[in-house]
Parts: structure tokens; C-alpha cells; sequence
């Protein structure tokens, strides 16, 4: 028999799913500008403005749950996970804004040398995978395929440091090329973060474990 307070938790579960695809999409934008020749702020900016309005009203709509139908403990978990996964998919918004912003002060890096580029676009690449990869968890509420994202996760981070290393060794790029590309790869790792923490809740939700992915 379905309960009253159902019906809400679904709902949340929908407006996560949409902020989960707005985030994906704003997130390949932003990436994507790092090594196009375009302009996306605006665009990042008005998806990441929605995002943080949608998560406000996943925190209300939460409130409302737990002040209405005084929700058993496993209910709770669902709620405080969700208004946490919101949280997260905000965060994707922002440092994808923060990614175009870099990009539009600083040049971004696309006149800078090849193995930059390279390299943020395979980490880029990463990132997404992992984005993708706690959008799809939340979706099929399955806490194996969250546990996937730790391999990810770790991958991420040796490319993010190994990047730092390399850069320390090549005296010759220029100091633009290098703040740029510094900021928007520590950027992109912490979407990898925050993918990490979406998928440590799933896992939360389903089997009231907490775990660390990363």
C-alpha cells in the first residue's frame, strides 16, 4: 500500500533527476569551451542559477515532508540525502561557472601548448563519465554501480597531480596558460568530488552504510 508521503519523495526524485541531466549538460558546456573557440557563459550561467533555484525548492519541499507526515527513519535518510544530492549537483553548476570564467578572464587554454589541452580533455573526459555515472545511480538506486565512481575517482586525482608535475617541469609556458589551465583542472576535480559524495549518498539511501568513495 502506498503512503501519502510517496508522492513527495517522487517528486523530489524527479526534480533531482532533471538537476542531475541540467548539471551533466552544463558541465560538457564548460569542458567544451575550454577547447572550442565559443563563448558559454551566459548560457553556464543561467543553467547554474536554475540549478540553485531548483535545489531551494528540494530543500522546501523536504521541510514540508517532515513537518507533514512525520517521516520514519529510513524516510529521513532519503530526505536528508536528496537536499544533500541537490547540494551537489549546485556545486557541478558553479564550478562549471567557475571553469567559463576562467576561460573568458584568463584566455582559457586554447592557445596554450597541445599537452595542456590534451590533458584537460582527457580529464574532462574523466569527469563527465563520473557525473554521468552518480546521475545514473540516482536513477536506478543501485549501490554498485556508485561504487564504481571510487576507480573513477582515483584516476581523477592522479591525473589532476600528475598535470601539476608536469607543469613544474616545463619551464616554458606562459604564465596565463598556466593559471588557466591550474584553475580549471582543480575545478574539474572537484566535480569529481562532488560525484563521489552523490554516489557515497546513494549508497546511503539504499543500504544506510556511509561509506567514502574518494
Amino acid at each position: 500500500m502506498s503512503r501519502i508521503i510517496d508522492s513527495g519523495l517522487e517528486e523530489l526524485s524527479a526534480v533531482l533527476y532533471k538537476m542531475g541531466e541540467l548539471a551533466y549538460h552544463t558541465v560538457l558546456i564548460a569542458i567544451r569551451e575550454c577547447v572550442e573557440s565559443r563563448d558559454s557563459y551566459n548560457e553556464i550561467r543561467e543553467i547554474s542559477d536554475t540549478l540553485i533555484l531548483m535545489a531551494d525548492y528540494v530543500e522546501d519541499k523536504a521541510f514540508e515532508l517532515i513537518a507533514r507526515f512525520q517521516p520514519v527513519a529510513s524516510d529521513l535518510r532519503t530526505i536528508k540525502s536528496y537536499m544533500k544530492i541537490a547540494y551537489d549537483f549546485v556545486r557541478f553548476g558553479r564550478y562549471a561557472l567557475d571553469v567559463s570564467h576562467a576561460n573568458q578572464k584568463l584566455g582559457g587554454i586554447r592557445n596554450c601548448d597541445k599537452w595542456i589541452i590534451s590533458h584537460v580533455k582527457d580529464m574532462g573526459e574523466k569527469v563527465l563519465s563520473m557525473v554521468r555515472l552518480s546521475i545514473d545511480s540516482l536513477k536506478s538506486r543501485d549501490p554498485q554501480l556508485a561504487e564504481k565512481v571510487a576507480q573513477i575517482e582515483n584516476e581523477v586525482d592522479k591525473m589532476y597531480f600528475d598535470f601539476l608535475d608536469e607543469l613544474i617541469e616545463r619551464v616554458d609556458t606562459t604564465i596565463k596558460c598556466a593559471v588557466s589551465s591550474v584553475l580549471i583542472i582543480r575545478y574539474l576535480e572537484r566535480i569529481a568530488d562532488h560525484s563521489a559524495y552523490v554516489c557515497e549518498s546513494i549508497i546511503y539511501i539504499t543500504t544506510g552504510k556511509r561509506v567514502i568513495l574518494r
